[in-house]
């Protein structure tokens, strides 16, 4: 048998450590270099928390979109509506975020465009201004009757680009 440190053949004894989580067979002078792991040692029961409802870290995943579905999307320009729409009622980021029960550096920054609102948040700002932020879209140039006439994968797929 070898030392799976030295590669010298072991004669005698030899000794199981661990180094860095891994468990080796070496010869007498380099179980010098790892902990003996003469018998297991227990795992720690600490288990991170796992998170079963939408994803923690602030992205969140567009809807998926079917051919021919109808779906409403955010305007382009949602920051010059919210901001023309506050300004003609005379209202300040102030007043605007208290009528919503929001903060006024959020309404900050969704006019700066720095943010997009949240549905919950743009559904309070429409409300507030009487504005409409979203528009339908949909596939209306693709129809199912395309299908008869030889539809490629390509009619159907979007490539999407990094």
């Amino acid at each position: 048998m070898q030392c799976e440190i030295c590669g010298a053949e072991i004669r005698g004894d030899s000794f199981k450590v661990s180094i860095d989580g891994s468990e080796l067979t070496v010869c007498g002078r380099c179980s010098q270099y790892g902990n003996t792991t003469g018998k297991r040692t227990p795992v720690s029961k600490k288990v991170a928390p796992v998170s079963r409802g939408p994803l923690t870290s602030g992205v969140r995943r567009p809807p998926r979109k079917a051919p021919g579905m109808v779906v409403d999307e955010l305007i382009d320009n949602y920051e010059h509506v919210i901001k023309e729409a506050r300004e003609n009622k005379k209202w300040t980021h102030e007043q605007l975020a208290l009528s919503i029960k929001e903060k006024a550096t959020l309404i900050k920054k969704i006019e700066r465009g720095e943010i997009v609102p949240e549905d919950d948040v743009r559904q309070k700002i429409e409300k507030a201004l009487d504005i409409k932020l979203t528009e339908r879209t949909g596939d209306s140039d693709w129809s199912g009757d395309r299908l008869n006439r030889g539809t490629t994968l390509g009619d159907i797929v979007t490539i999407k680009r990094k």
